[in-house]
């Protein structure tokens, strides 16, 4: 936050003691300045803040400990993520140190699988602001105004959703913003972007959903869903009010509906700098994942076949992009790589020959080469024998023992990721996955999964986790003023991620890093994406020849 003074010069709230009216409170309400029982006693003295703390000065190391037992007596996940919201809306560097210091434990709770329950009852654990609220109802031709109110005088990230589609769990409204507050966190937590720089977002554009409309403590409009061009124009105007404020800031788009996805994203990516993680940031993260399958099982990419359970935003984005890493590391035309990729979706396999109208996403993937028309998705593997089943439907468990059992007689060693979210959600467990194919899969999934043993052996489940991705690619982006985000540089954070697995991770089936180097993983994705995005000639700031100095002075630490 930055404040500008008498003469015209601006500072920085850090820098600045305004306090004399008022006492030292409002230093404590500021979550980005609070540093809690750390205040030294000079700075307390300075700051007007004696008598509003206990008398004892603490480390910050003593104060993440005091927060670590909190979480430890607390029985539920839900209680954890309550508990976090609220420090992150209090204070940030202890939050950012406790989740950075605790990112194994801690990740699974300020995303998923605990996000979601956290989203579900978001209305009921809201305690205290944290974001900014947009109204479709209310605030319309005032969104650029409304901006002005945010504490902060630039702003480097926005993650924006309007509740749409959470997870696997549907419309849930306003309570969406849980997701935009834990997909904020984790770009911070991830590649270092300055939380004060950082805004999460709710566009309430209605809700659907009955359980949440008759909500007494329900926080959004109490209105149906707006949908189509009037929905469209909300997003646009909002976008353009970011772009006109902050014009080097990335909008990335979160659980919207699969129809307002593509449209938005279709409409916005040319002119905002902007992307979907659902349809793009998933597909970076499965692509890195198959390129590493790949490369276990032997298998030529001019000779691979695939199968999508699920033609959502997140299936289709991933089917895309795998088919275009297809072309372009086979030398296969661009017809010959659509054609390794089956889609299927609650009507069975889609080809050109079934009845009915099909959606415009799912229009690249209709088989026109004869596959005739199939439902089971038995008999739907077996026809293809593919080298990697993809689960992305939200509709919970699907993959069958007979269907692994298939997938095993046609490939010593398939891929299966059910990728839904949250756990509930996911297309098979780790365990049966294991079990049915005796070992020989190659697993991962979008939600963590506990290790399996089986035969004698432990096996490690892998984890898809866009958050492998989205925070390079945001840091990246933003750190050399790129005017959009391109495929080639969503491609390249895939290949940047897939070579970070050693080779004896890759012996021992894991096709993904381990989550506890996620900074220095997200630091090298952001470094090649920058460079990709200056090659390509879409950023501003071209002249950087030191990529890792430039990325690395960019970081923000929670000790700084």
């Amino acid at each position: 936050m930055a404040t500008t003074t008498e003469n015209g010069s601006t500072t920085r709230a850090s820098e600045v003691v305004s306090c004399d009216e008022h006492g030292g409170a409002p230093l404590l309400a500021n979550p980005t300045l609070n540093k809690g029982t750390a205040f030294t006693f000079a700075e307390r003295q300075s700051k007007h803040l004696e008598g509003l703390l206990p008398p004892k000065v603490e480390t910050m190391d003593q104060q993440a400990k005091r927060v670590m037992w909190q979480l430890h007596t607390l029985p539920r996940d839900l209680e954890k993520y309550a508990l976090l919201l609220e420090l992150s809306a209090t204070n940030q560097r202890l939050f950012y140190k406790v989740l950075l210091e605790n990112l194994v434990e801690l990740l699974p709770i300020v995303y998923t699988p605990t996000v979601g329950e956290g989203c579900v009852n978001f209305h009921r654990v809201f305690m205290n602001p944290l974001g900014m609220y947009f109204s479709a109802f209310q605030h319309r031709g005032r969104f650029r105004e409304m901006l002005d109110n945010w504490p902060s005088k630039e702003v480097d990230i926005i993650v924006v959703t309007d509740g749409g589609r959470i997870l696997g769990l549907g419309d849930l409204g306003a309570n969406g913003m849980g997701i935009s507050i834990g997909k904020v966190s984790l770009y911070v937590a991830g590649a270092g972007f300055n939380p004060e720089r950082a805004m999460p977002v709710l566009l309430d554009c209605g809700t659907d959903n009955a359980d949440l409309l008759n909500d007494e403590f329900y926080l959004g409009e109490k209105k149906p869903r707006l949908t189509g061009q009037e929905h469209l124009g909300v997003v646009r105007e909002f976008c353009q009010a970011v772009q006109n404020k902050w014009p080097s800031c990335l909008i990335q788009f979160e659980d919207f509906k699969t129809p307002d996805a593509f449209a938005i994203l279709e409409s916005l990516r040319d002119d905002v700098l902007c992307f979907n993680d659902d349809i793009q940031g998933t597909a970076a993260v499965v692509s890195a994942g198959f390129l590493n399958g790949m490369k276990v099982q032997g298998t030529n990419l001019r000779d691979v076949r695939i199968v999508f359970y699920g033609a959502g935003s997140s299936a289709v984005g991933v089917a895309h992009m795998l088919a275009s890493l297809i072309q372009c590391e086979s030398g296969l035309t661009k017809e010959e790589a659509y054609k390794a990729i089956y889609l299927v979706d609650t009507r069975g396999l889609i080809t050109n020959t079934r009845e009915g109208d099909l959606a415009s996403h799912k229009q690249p993937f209709a088989r026109w080469d004869g596959t005739p028309d199939m439902t089971n998705l038995v008999e739907i593997v077996r026809h293809v024998k593919p080298h990697a089943l993809f689960g992305l439907t939200g509709a919970g468990p699907a993959f069958t023992e007979e269907v692994v059992t298939e997938m095993c007689r046609h490939c010593e060693r398939p891929l299966i990721f059910p990728l839904s979210n949250p756990t509930s959600q996911a297309e098979i467990s780790a365990e049966n996955a294991y079990n049915w194919s005796k070992g020989k899969c190659l697993f991962a999934a979008g939600s963590p999964f506990r290790p399996v043993e089986y035969n004698g052996r432990t096996y490690i489940p892998g984890q898809a986790n866009n958050v492998f991705i989205f925070p390079g690619v945001g840091f990246g982006s933003v750190a050399v003023k790129a005017r959009k985000v391109t495929d080639d540089m969503l491609i390249t954070a895939a290949r940047t991620l897939a070579r970070a697995v050693k080779q004896e991770d890759l012996d021992a089936g894991r096709l993904y890093p381990d989550v506890q180097d996620l900074r220095s993983i997200s630091i090298t994705i952001s470094r090649e994406v920058a460079k990709k995005a200056v090659g390509s000639n879409v950023a501003e700031l071209t002249g950087i020849k030191m990529f890792p100095v430039h990325i690395i002075s960019r970081i923000w630490n929670y000790e700084s």
